[in-house]
């Protein structure tokens, strides 16, 4: 994108505040256009293609979270940089549930305004090449996912890469996070989609079981085996077996695994005879694999044996408006199963729920919302009807780390050991935020965090 191509709007009732943004970007070679009313940059932003708008919050007629909610509701594509005299922590947060991308206190120096901005004419370019990629799969059937966002586009194509193959794909993620219906795509997207896809909890299954739900057992091989009996790999033969929380197997079993991978025989307990089967092995667990392996709980061998493919689920927090999205779905699957009429949420619900950090992923969202409709009646879901907690402030702590010294051109935060993990995690943000000369968006990509993510966090630690 050109500089001719670029439109920067300044929403500012300040007149030599305007012409002051206006001369710093026009010498960075940025063209910008200047209203001073929230009535007059709706008409302006509806009418015109704009890519980043420069917004104050307090206008003569109608406030700036009045101008980003008609924004949101009109569904108009523009980067909110919000630019404000009050520079709490309070405001910071609101200013981002609203919908901005990020924000400036006045007074707005030279270098932070341009550079936001630049921040932001790269945010927005970014988002239309993540509408383009995420056209195809936009309320799209992606084996019961639901979601558009990013870190998920990049799961989908995964899923529709591996399909094709025969690999074993070995899933990692947060409890709750779809695993078994990452897997259950995985199988209807290849060519055994016709055959049985077969689940099996291994952390579900005492250690003295497992074997027999594995490759199955004869009739008397062990007290209360009464018949014979079909094990999940033989169950599963030309189809797909999905092994949940492998990392929770005996090790003992974990080696006959390992044979049977390698063999693709099965014996049952108390049989001498080999079976051949032909099962595709998905495994999932909820754990860091590696560290298991490391720690001596995990053959190694097996371990590489299983991680040919490997595919991360990023957690709800990290999946940006996919939990409106998802909420609105449950909403209606829920509201038909228990006989209510809820039809939608309430703005300030929507909000709560995008606040909240979601530390059960999906699980949790979907109990919230059964048990606002379970206790509720009407058509719309309010904000005081989710029963989600909320978390309190921690105290503040004095940071003991050694000052920061640079090793070329990166920089090195020394942090002192044996202090909780919250504080260390405070004190990486934080630096990492410094690094970025204040700007939030900035720290959040290099974390691999979402901005609301960290603003979260900093309004927790009671600022």
């Amino acid at each position: 994108m050109t500089g001719a191509d670029i439109k920067i709007l300044i929403v500012e009732d300040a007149l030599s505040v305007a012409l002051t943004y206006q001369s710093w970007l026009h010498k960075d070679g940025l063209e910008a256009v200047h209203v001073e009313t929230g009535k007059e940059a709706v008409d302006e932003l509806t009418k015109g293609s704009y890519q980043v708008v420069l917004l104050d919050l307090q206008l003569p007629d109608i406030s700036g979270m009045d101008v980003m909610e008609a924004i949101r509701k009109q569904q108009i594509p523009v980067t909110v940089v919000v630019v404000t005299s009050t520079g709490s922590i309070k405001t910071a947060v609101d200013v981002m549930r609203a919908g901005a991308y990020d924000y400036v206190v006045k007074p707005a120096a030279q270098e932070r305004l341009i550079t936001t901005t630049r921040n932001a004419l790269e945010h927005e370019a970014l988002q239309t090449v993540v509408k383009e990629i995420a056209k195809p799969y936009k309320n799209a059937n992606l084996g019961g996912f639901i979601g558009s966002s990013l870190p998920m586009i990049a799961v989908y194509r995964m899923i529709e890469a591996v399909g094709r193959s025969s690999a074993s794909v070995f899933i990692t993620g947060e409890s709750g996070t779809g695993k078994e219906v990452c897997a259950q795509a995985i199988h209807n997207s290849s060519s055994r989609s016709q055959k049985p896809f077969v689940a099996l909890n291994c952390a579900a299954i005492p250690n003295d079981l497992i074997e027999s739900e594995i490759f199955g057992h004869l009739k008397g091989a062990f007290t209360g085996a009464t018949s014979t009996r079909e094990g999940a790999a033989s169950a599963a033969n030309g189809g797909t077996l999905f092994l949940d929380e492998i990392c929770d197997m005996d090790l003992n079993l974990q080696s006959k695994l390992l044979r049977f991978l390698q063999t693709d025989y099965v014996q049952k307990v108390g049989s001498d005879k080999l079976e051949k089967v032909d099962v595709r092995i998905l495994c999932a667990t909820n754990r860091h694999p590696q560290t298991e392996v490391e720690q001596g709980s995990f053959r190694e061998d097996l371990f590489y044996r299983l991680h040919v493919v490997p595919i991360h689920l990023p957690p709800l927090r990290d999946r940006d408006d996919d939990v409106v999205e998802i909420a609105d779905v449950l909403l209606a699957q829920i509201a038909a199963e228990e006989g209510k009429t809820f039809k939608t949420y309430t703005d300030d619900a929507r909000s709560r729920l995008m606040q909240h950090s979601w530390p059960g992923n999906v699980r949790e969202l979907q109990n919230v919302v059964r048990n606002a409709v379970i206790l509720n009646d009407g058509e719309v879901i309010e904000a005081n009807m989710l029963s989600i907690d909320s978390v309190g402030p921690r105290e503040q702590l004095e940071v003991k780390s050694e000052p920061s010294t640079t090793s070329g051109d990166q920089p090195v935060l020394q942090v002192e050991l044996g202090r909780p993990y919250e504080d260390i995690e405070r004190e990486v943000v934080e630096a990492t935020i410094a690094h970025c000369k204040g700007s939030i968006p900035r720290a959040a990509e290099i974390l691999k965090l979402s901005p609301s993510t960290i603003y979260r966090k900093r309004e927790s630690w009671s600022y």
